[in-house]
């Protein structure tokens, strides 16, 4: 039987095995003397595999319809100059992204880990510098303008907290699920950031949350204990937001999140006056309840809530064709908030549809691939971040249908966008990165490679095989 030498990297990154057929007191005086052993040591180099192609498919084909929906919403922002300005821009954003993904794919699952606390203090002070002094976008103070540079914290957060909880929760794990300790800490860490982030927008607030929920049952944590976090957590925000409406009782707000005072001036409110945004959100969730009806005049309250209905009826079944859009030059933001009903608009709903079920193939071809994951941390990382593209793929579907209150999230990779479409893109980088070096299912010798590439606090079994 061979014999495996402790596994080295050679200058490519990749895992090198060094396998001595003939490791014998023998063969060393052989070399000792001077001759050349039966069994010279011979390194095998354990070849990553293919990033999945299904992954790769989804990806591209978003980048695709992204395209092509992006130049047909554009249609407020094309100057005679330049009509092609604005999908330049985008395309630009989308070769980074391109890139970012290539860059990715290439780097063992293990080096994110190593990333997740430096991004989470860069992540926090990114969001404490945009909700003290960022600047406004959509009517929340959610951004950091660096020049033309244009940086929204919320979406560098969501994914950071990804990173942590796969860490914490792959460390923590014991026979029959999650310690004690793993799920204290899991529950601060979502507990922390969700304060930091609630004021730059509650939508943002329900992603983070929501991936880490999914995260939690696919990492053992059992439903008694998920739901005792949820109780903590419905406790908190209920205290924190009567602390917050006490604080504001005297103003009242508008939609937008003007006072009385604003509104009279006609001014904007700065982000200062409402930071916890409790008055633009309870007015919105107000007004989705009330619903629209056909007698209701387009005002500035209404104007996409309406404009977006009519551009999916004008769809129909099958669609007007792409560029053809009748609303992308009235909807506020079309080619961003807004961009799926330009989709529905432009292919129908047989096109809506069809969109919903690929991100819909995303998370469930990420489950396949985590599944394949003979370690923890791997098939937690992937599914976190498949989770994070497809939730807020399925919160923008539901605020432009109607299923839920007006608010402002990118369709991933689809919306204008730079800070989405970076982010998202790592997101797909490091889903590529788990295909290719973390799925060891069934061939022991990638599995004593991943092994060895692996800190001993990452070893542990990966739950979804439990």
């Amino acid at each position: 039987m061979p014999s495996i030498n402790p596994a080295t990297a050679d200058a490519d990154g990749r895992v090198v095995i060094r396998e001595t057929i003939d490791g014998s007191p023998a063969g060393q005086e052989e070399r000792s003397a001077g001759r050349t052993p039966r069994s010279a040591p011979r390194p095998i180099k354990a070849t990553p595999r293919r990033a999945d192609p299904y992954i790769w498919g989804i990806y591209l084909f978003l980048l695709l319809i992204s395209v092509v929906e992006l130049f047909s919403a554009s249609s407020t922002e094309v100057k005679a100059a330049n009509v092609y300005a604005p999908l330049i821009r985008h395309c630009i954003f989308l070769g980074l992204g391109f890139l970012i993904v290539i860059g990715c794919q290439k780097v063992h699952y293990s080096i994110f880990r190593k990333l997740a606390w430096p991004l989470a203090l860069l992540s926090l002070g990114l969001l404490l510098v945009s909700t003290l002094a960022g600047v406004e976008i959509n009517g929340a103070q959610r951004a950091i303008q660096l020049g033309p540079i244009t940086i929204q914290p919320p979406e560098i957060v969501k994914l950071t907290v990804v990173l942590l909880l796969a860490g914490v929760l792959a460390r923590n794990q014991i026979p029959g699920g999650v310690s004690k300790k793993g799920i204290v800490l899991s529950g601060i860490i979502v507990m922390v950031f969700s304060i930091f982030v609630l004021p730059n927008g509650l939508t943002n607030l329900i992603i983070l949350v929501g991936s880490c929920l999914i995260m939690f049952v696919v990492g053992g944590i059992k439903l008694s204990q998920i739901g005792l976090m949820l109780v903590i957590y419905v406790l908190c925000g209920g205290m924190a937001y009567m602390v917050r409406s006490a604080s504001t009782a005297d103003k009242e707000f508008d939609a937008v999140g003007r006072t009385a005072t604003e509104m009279e001036a006609g001014a904007k409110t700065s982000g200062v006056t409402d930071l916890g945004r409790t008055g633009t959100q309870k007015n919105r969730i107000m007004r989705h309840l009330k619903g629209v009806t056909p007698s209701d005049t387009i005002d500035d309250l209404n104007r996409q809530v309406i404009l977006s209905k009519f551009a999916m009826a004008h769809g129909g079944v099958q669609g007007r064709g792409p560029g053809n859009s009748r609303e992308s030059a009235r909807l506020p933001l079309a080619f961003s908030d807004y961009i799926y009903s330009i989709v529905v608009e432009d292919t129908g709903m047989i096109g809506g549809v069809c969109l919903l079920v690929i991100y819909l193939c995303l998370i469930a071809r990420a489950g396949i691939v985590a599944s394949n994951c003979t370690r923890a941390f791997p098939a937690l990382l992937i599914m976190g971040c498949a989770c994070l593209i497809v939730l807020q793929a399925l919160i923008h579907m539901a605020i432009v249908t109607g299923l839920a209150p007006v608010s402002g999230q990118p369709l991933p990779f689809i919306s204008k966008g730079g800070t989405s479409v970076l982010v998202m893109s790592a997101a797909i980088g490091m889903m590529l990165s788990v295909s290719r070096y973390g799925t060891t299912k069934g061939n022991r010798r990638e599995q004593r490679a991943e092994m060895s590439q692996l800190p001993e606090d990452l070893q542990a079994s990966n739950p979804m095989q439990m």
